[in-house]
């Protein structure tokens, strides 16, 4: 059980830093424009690695259904990496977490 908290919160910490270094290149880019600047998800897995994303689409077309990858992942992929890679920071660390006994470390 403890190897599969430390998996989630393993991953928690890589989206978190994910999010953060999206959203300071954000900024960077927000000050060197003088306006404010979002990288789409979209926009970023296509400037990291534009065949994986083409991949991605014909696979999810071809083996889940021909109708997910407009109405489910597109609007995701349209959101601010930031926000998404926060919102699966946060998904992760609370599947991961364990509420604490009750009577503490002086348990039986």
């Amino acid at each position: 059980m403890r190897i599969i908290q430390f998996v989630f919160h393993l991953v928690s910490a890589l989206a978190l830093v994910a999010a953060i270094g999206t959203g300071v290149l954000d900024s960077i880019q927000s000050v060197s424009a003088s306006s404010l600047i979002l990288t789409s998800l979209g926009n970023a897995w296509l400037n990291l690695d534009p065949e994986s994303l083409t991949l991605a689409e014909i696979y999810a077309e071809t083996y889940i259904s021909a109708d997910i990858w407009r109405p489910l992942v597109a609007p995701v992929l349209a959101q601010p990496a930031f926000a998404i890679f926060l919102a699966l920071s946060l998904l992760f660390w609370m599947a991961g977490y364990r509420k604490p006994d009750f009577a503490g470390r002086f348990t039986a």
